[in-house]
């Protein structure tokens, strides 16, 4: 049986309902997630963030599908994991997380240690946009 259930690189609306449904398993007693979205600051910024615009690498589906293989480790568990390419306005979500383990302690570090290196290590770079039409590229990750 498959223990990454998804990794996409989606240009359309990520479904949080269907990562839930993609890692329901009997042996499973903790489902963790995590959504990242879109927000209207940066620390960066100088004035409000109206939307982010996402690109990815060729390969960086096959890389979020090895992220997610390294995250799990030797857990016994399933990952559901997405990140979103496109113009996302505040709001919308940009990678969606669900990990199912028979325990929380790992369901938690796995979920920690995807989204930590997906941060680093994936091919995906956003441009941010901010209300007065200023325009900054962020690095890998982000």
């Amino acid at each position: 049986m498959m223990a990454v259930r998804i990794a996409r690189i989606s240009d359309t609306a990520l479904d949080l309902a269907a990562h839930f449904a993609a890692v329901d398993d009997s042996t499973a007693g903790a489902v963790v997630s995590f959504v990242g979205t879109v927000r209207d600051h940066d620390p960066d910024a100088s004035g409000a963030v109206i939307a982010l615009e996402y690109s990815a690498h060729p390969d960086a589906e096959q890389t979020l599908h090895a992220l997610a293989e390294r995250a799990l480790g030797e857990a016994d568990g399933f990952v559901a994991v997405s990140h979103r390419v496109g113009r996302l306005s505040v709001g919308d979500a940009a990678v969606v997380i669900v990990v199912a383990t028979a325990h929380r302690a790992e369901a938690f570090d796995v979920c920690r240690a995807l989204i930590e290196s997906i941060k680093t290590d994936l091919p995906v770079w956003k441009r941010q946009v901010e209300a007065d039409g200023t325009t900054a590229w962020k690095g890998l990750g982000g």
